[in-house]
Order: structure tokens, then sequence, then C-alpha cells
């Protein structure tokens, strides 16, 4: 049978890591394209902020620096977003989805404020628009919590959802470096950007949370609804402690579906030495999502990178490029049918893990759990050791207990003068 002569063409928006390595994987596929998917791909255009400054592994003469030479074209029937950011991505893609052009996107931060505008655009105008890469990198778990996973109903999703913290706490409690040496050592090897922020205190967690929860839940989560900690104030003493409590500390995404509500929330926390999560060390990623008919599933690989995050934007284009070929397009719009409520940090519960310099002497250790019992706090482990001069040390952690009784009971206890300190509160996985 003679070969049927097809191709799709696409244009790339953006040209830097992640740009850059969809270009590679693509020309690495390139010859079997047609076999996987009933068509071959070939790239029309490459948008980039300037021709100059880009790499020099892209064929050049595909580059342009004007959007309109992407949407005047009608033979390009999907676009890939990789640039990141707000602006000009939304209006971009809000653009390509009007005009019938498909959109594959790994724009984490789009999405987590934007994903059920972008979604309906994109039902509206019966065409894809799919986002895998914009959660875990190379990890699989969009498409799971979308189709394979569609008959559970699914209670909780957690897990380590950025490489860059989990590397600097991995160093922490294998090398015994404090916060800022670690930190150093994950820029100095590119893991971590120049300026930090978004990893090291959470936020580029919850926006990925926030894009989970919607799909696993059916519900719309924003990044506004995630609570975020970041791990700054994490010590090598706190993690020492952990260690001596079976324990390790992680930076974990947790989102429940819970009879009061749904609860999203990004922070440190203490896991158990035997849980799978607690041996995902440097860069790698976990997730763990708990269903009613299947039980707990697990996806770990590398969340983040050139090729793991061009791995799962392919992996849309090639999805998108045989809805194209079989005519079904639109087939996955926006799965958030309900209108779940969001609790609020306080209404939460957990374990606590809590550290406190007191002044060693006697009714000290009894005034302490009086004030933790009046705030309804109970403890399940305690100890105590000498700290320095007239000075001892309390580490404990709490049972399950409401977020707001605990911190009501640390406010009382930070007013009273036999505590110096409390040192650390963070929370414990239950």
């Amino acid at each position: 049978m003679e070969k049927e002569t097809k191709s799709i063409r696409i244009a790339i928006m953006g040209a830097g890591t992640v740009g850059g390595g969809v270009y590679k994987l693509l020309q690495m596929r390139k010859s079997d394209m047609y076999q996987r998917v009933g068509a071959d791909i070939e790239i029309a255009k490459i948008l980039v902020k300037s021709i100059p400054e880009t790499r020099k592994d892209v064929d050049a003469s595909l580059l342009t620096e004007n959007f309109d030479d992407i949407m005047n074209d009608d033979s390009i029937q999907l676009v890939v977003e990789v640039m990141g950011g707000i602006e000009p991505a939304r209006t971009f893609i809000l653009r390509c989805l009007n005009s019938g052009k498909s959109v594959v996107s790994a724009n984490k931060d789009l999405i987590a404020v934007h994903g059920r505008e972008l979604l309906d655009a994109a039902e509206a105008n019966k065409v894809d628009f799919m986002f895998e890469a914009s959660c875990a990198g190379g990890i699989p778990i969009i498409r799971p919590l979308k189709q394979c996973l569609i008959a559970n109903e699914i209670t909780e999703i957690m897990g380590i959802v950025n490489g860059t913290t989990n590397y600097i706490l991995t160093k922490m409690a294998q090398e015994g470096m404090e916060f800022e040496e670690a930190l150093a050592k994950a820029t100095e090897l590119g893991y971590a950007e120049a300026d930090p922020t978004a990893d090291v205190e959470g936020l580029d967690a919850g926006r990925k949370m926030a894009i989970m929860g919607s799909i696993g839940f059916h519900s719309r989560i924003t990044f506004d609804d995630v609570y975020t900690e970041g791990i700054t104030h994490i010590t090598s003493k706190d993690i020492k402690y952990a260690k001596d409590m079976d324990c390790v500390i992680k930076l974990l995404g947790i989102a429940r579906n819970t009879d009061n509500g749904v609860e999203v929330r990004v922070h440190p926390t203490l896991i158990s030495k035997e849980h799978p999560l607690a041996s995902v060390n440097d860069v790698f990623n976990a997730v763990f999502v708990h269903g009613d008919a299947v039980d707990d599933t697990m996806f770990y690989g590398r969340g983040a990178g050139e090729m793991p995050t061009a791995s799962a934007v392919v992996g849309d284009v090639l999805e998108v490029a045989r809805n194209i070929k079989g005519k079904c397009l639109g087939m996955f719009g926006c799965t958030c049918y309900r209108e779940l409520p969001i609790k609020q940090i306080g209404d939460i519960e957990s374990k606590y893990f809590m550290r406190m310099v007191v002044r060693d002497c006697a009714g000290v250790l009894g005034n302490v759990a009086s004030i933790l019992g009046n705030n309804h706090v109970s403890i399940e482990k305690i100890i105590q050791k000498p700290a320095g001069c007239d000075t001892a040390e309390i580490v404990a952690i709490t049972d399950v207990v409401q977020e707001k009784n605990f911190k009501a009971a640390m406010q009382t206890l930070n007013d009273m003068s036999f505590v110096q300190e409390i040192s650390s509160m963070i929370r414990v996985y239950a």
C-alpha cells in the first residue's frame, strides 16, 4: 500500500532550555514519526525574543521574532508554548486557540492561574490544549489523572514535585550541610536558578499542586488557594532530630479531598523513613495518588531538565498530531464540574514536630504539657536534652491536632518567661 504523504506543521514559541530540548527530540525521532503518529511532524516556525541570541543548534531559517508569522500561517495546526510566564504567553495561547490551532504548553505559572480560561477556549474552538509537562517534567501525571485513573474517586495527591529543594534537603541530610551551603551547591550545578525564590519558598510546587488537584478532584483550584511554605528555615539540627525520630524532612505537596472541603498545601514535612518518598533523593520527583479503586499508585522520575521535560512536551505533540490525523480534536476539555470549598490552613489537621529552648529548672516540662493540653494538643514523642548553661532543648512530635489549636498553644508558649526560643515548627505527614 502506498504511504500516505501528510505532514502536520507545528510552531514552537520559545527556544530556551525546554524549547531547545523539544526541537532536539523532534529531530531525533524524525525518521520514525510517520510510523508512530501516522503523519510526519514538520517544524514551520520558532518564535524567539531575539534571533542573534538564539542557541546555535536550532535551524536559523525557522526563527522569527514576530508572533504574527505563526498566527497568519494557516498551515500551522499546532503550537508549542515553552516561553514561560503569564504574559505574553496567555495572550498568544488564547489567540492560537481562538483561531483553531491546538496548543501544547509546559507553563505551570500560567495554567495554575488561568487553566480554566484556556481549557474553555480550546473546547469552544474544538481544538486540543495539553499540558503534561507543566507538573512533573518527564513524569507522566496529567494524562493518568485525566484518563487512566478516571474511574476512581481520588482522595489524595501528594509528593515531591520540586527537584531543587529535594536536592538541597538531600545534601543537608546526607552531608550535614546547612541550607545556604546546600543552595550554593545546587546553584553551582545548575539545579537552582540565580533567583531561587520560586523553588525554595514552595511557589513552584504550589503551582503544580493547584493543577494536579484541579484535575484529580474535578474542582477548580488556583495557585492563590494553595498554602505555601518554603525550606529556608530548615536547619541541620532539625534534620538530625528528625532522624532520631526515624523520620526524614521533605518539601511535600499535599492535596486532599475531605468531607469538609479540599486542602492543598506545600511545606516541609517529616515523613517516616519507611515511607517510599523518604528514599526519593537528589533532583528526583515522585507523586503518590490514592484512589478508591486503585488504592495507592506512585509516579517517579526526573521532574525537570531539558530532555525529561521535552519528553512530556513531545508526548503531547504526538498525541495532538494523532487527534488531528483522526479528526477527533477537543475530546478532553476542562474536567472541573464540581465546586468544592477550599479549607483554610488553620482548619487542617496534622501532627507537628516542635523544637524549643527552655530554662532547665523544675516544673518547666509540666508547664509545657499543661499549656499544650489546654489547647487540645497531646504529645506522641518527646525528647529533652541539655542545651547549654541552665537551658534545655525540648523536641516533640504531637498527635494529630487542628492547626489553629497548635498555633494557639505555640503563641502561649512563646509568651512564657521560661521559653527562650521556639526554634522549629514542622508538620508531620499522617
